[in-house]
């Protein structure tokens, strides 16, 4: 299912046995899917995407700060656990790369949960544009930096309201 989330944006929602495990963001005619076609369930909607797609609209329109769906994202077990602890970053909010790398139980692998953040198949869903270098800097996003930078100004503002 493709949706529009502005007139440069689209993104297509993929799920798995009953679980989200990829949410594919376009900007313009760059795709970013890392994903593989065995693993697709369906392209076509269902309840479970329709859900999905609802709540990014709301999130995009301010009113939806929290998620509520069934997640399945493939990957590692380091990355499942990284994936994890960046999921309990609050809306609006942000913590460093060794932050998450200590809450998955490992400090010393900061380098390496960058690298995990860089493979998160369910971007906005699993913040990881909320996670940034121990100096406060932007640091890598599969969407760009500039796109990491408007989210996180984008949460800023409605984490007031």
């Amino acid at each position: 299912m493709i949706r529009k989330i502005s007139p440069n944006s689209d993104f297509a929602v993929y799920e798995r046995n009953f679980g989200i495990v990829h949410i594919g963001f376009e900007y313009g005619n760059i795709v970013s899917l890392h994903i593989t076609q065995d693993s697709i369930n369906s392209k076509k909607g269902n309840a479970l995407t329709d859900k999905t797609v609802l709540q990014l609209e709301e999130y995009f329109d301010g009113t939806r700060k929290t998620f509520d769906l069934p997640l399945a994202p493939l990957g590692t077990v380091f990355q499942q656990k990284i994936w994890e602890a960046m999921s309990s970053i609050p809306y609006g909010e942000t913590k460093s790369y060794g932050y998450i790398a200590a809450l998955a139980g490992n400090p010393k692998a900061a380098r390496a949960a960058g690298g995990a953040c860089n493979r998160n198949p369910i971007q906005i869903i699993i913040p990881c544009h909320r996670v940034i270098g121990s100096n406060g800097s932007l640091t890598g996003y599969a969407s760009g930096l500039d796109m990491k930078q408007k989210l996180l100004e984008f949460e800023s503002r409605n984490s007031k309201i």
